[in-house]
């Protein structure tokens, strides 16, 4: 896989498409772009000086950028109408977004922040790195195309960037943080299992059975170092042990870790994941599996086309194949579940419904919200309280869906999102 560094200003003077036809990446050497990124904000870094009153001609040193990392596969990219030359049909993508600038000032206490990146999350601010033919699945030929990006990142780490900013010569420090990765990524990069593993979290060392016992007391334990110590066990297996007791013992570590991550809860993924599992609840609901030991198929055919049925009818949501956001979003209102109690039988089950969607809709702007602490501060602070509510609703009302078994983004919503904040 020839992998090389190509100059960051290519494609400035030239087409894009001067490629030759069969490469299968295209990307940006890391340090170029960063210059590239930092020169788009020069205005907005010397108006951040001014603003803060600092004279231009001593701050010379001490910038510190702080820099989000995200890296995403991007699914079916084929061409349409064929032709072009034989590349595998998914891409992946890996970009990069500044998100501040602070000053370190000798005669001001700490840090002077100079500039915010005012939407963080919106493609708009998010440069790309690299650009990649290749199934984010394929551990091999990822890790071959993204190891060049994490040698050049670690090489950064330790150094400065002088660069001429609004006429002087400045010097920069970058501190990076891999938070732009959903589960899936995260796992490949973390060396874990898939996410189908007993090991459902890529923060805390629960299994899912602990996980759906105990739902809310869970703290982050997991790290790139503990990561790469136990990949080390594994592939040495010191005490001698059996698969199984090995594989309990570095709790589902069992790849090389790659590249680091912050740990972080992907939101629309997290909509998704809880929207899914409502969507069973109100099937559950509609035909009272509390009641029953163990329904046919057809009978859950038939509760699942009452349930869209209803939905289509009351908030003309057309079904879909798989969740999507806008679904879930659509789904996860309190008039959605008013349309679902209306199908279900007893006022005790519906009152049961309407609370659990009542603290569901209490919960979400908190993992939502860009700021949370600045944008949903009181929702923020009774997060822990409505976490347990909900648990507890679910473990005594819906304990029937929940017996050893609890999905990856329901026990990250409940045990993990005020840590993930607070860090």
């Amino acid at each position: 896989c020839n992998v090389g560094i190509i100059n960051g200003l290519s494609g400035w003077m030239s087409s894009l498409d001067d490629a030759p036809a069969d490469t299968i990446t295209r990307r940006f050497r890391y340090d170029v772009a960063l210059v590239s990124a930092l020169k788009d904000l020069e205005e907005d870094i010397m108006e951040g000086l001014r603003d803060s009153e600092l004279d231009d001609s001593v701050c010379t040193s001490g910038f510190s950028v702080m820099i989000k990392e995200s890296c995403d596969g991007m699914g079916d990219v084929s061409e349409k109408h064929g032709g072009g030359p034989p590349v595998p049909e998914k891409a992946v993508r890996f970009s990069f977004t500044v998100m501040s600038v602070t000053l370190v000032t000798d005669d001001k206490e700490g840090e002077v922040t100079i500039f915010t990146e005012p939407k963080p999350n919106s493609e708009l601010s998010c440069k790309p790195l690299c650009l990649t033919f290749v199934d984010e699945s394929d551990h091999e030929t990822l890790t071959a195309i993204l190891a060049p990006i994490v040698a050049e990142r670690n090489a950064m780490k330790e150094s400065r960037l002088i660069l001429s900013i609004g006429g002087l010569p400045r010097s920069f420090r970058f501190h990076f943080r891999g938070t732009g990765y959903d589960e899936k990524m995260v796992r490949e990069m973390e060396g874990l299992e898939a996410s189908g593993s007993t090991y459902v979290c890529t923060l805390c060392d629960t299994t899912r059975s602990e996980a759906s016992k105990n739902m809310v007391l869970h703290s982050i334990t997991r790290n790139h170092e503990e990561n790469l110590e136990r990949y080390e066990i594994w592939r040495k297996n010191p005490y001698s042990e059996s698969v199984d007791e090995l594989r309990d013992r570095v709790k589902g570590v069992s790849a090389k870790p790659f590249m680091e991550t912050q740990p972080t809860l992907d939101a629309l993924h997290c909509d998704i994941g809880n929207a899914t599992e409502f969507y069973k609840i109100f099937q559950d609901e509609i035909g009272e599996v509390y009641t029953k030991v163990n329904p046919s198929r057809e009978e859950r055919r038939s509760w699942r086309t009452a349930l869209d049925k209803q939905l289509r009818k009351t908030l003309r949501l057309k079904p879909v194949m798989r969740m999507n956001g806008n679904y879930a979003r659509r789904l996860m209102t309190q008039e959605a579940a008013e349309a679902v109690c209306e199908l279900v039988p007893t006022e005790e089950r519906r009152e049961a419904l309407r609370e659990l969607m009542r603290l569901y809709l209490q919960m979400k702007p908190v993992w939502r919200a860009t700021c949370p602490a600045k944008e949903c501060p009181d929702q923020l602070c009774r997060y822990s309280f409505n976490s347990q509510r909900f648990a507890d609703l679910l473990s005594s009302t819906f304990k029937y869906r929940y017996n050893g078994k609890i999905t990856n983004y329901l026990h990250k919503t409940l045990a993990h999102v005020p840590e993930i904040i607070e860090r």
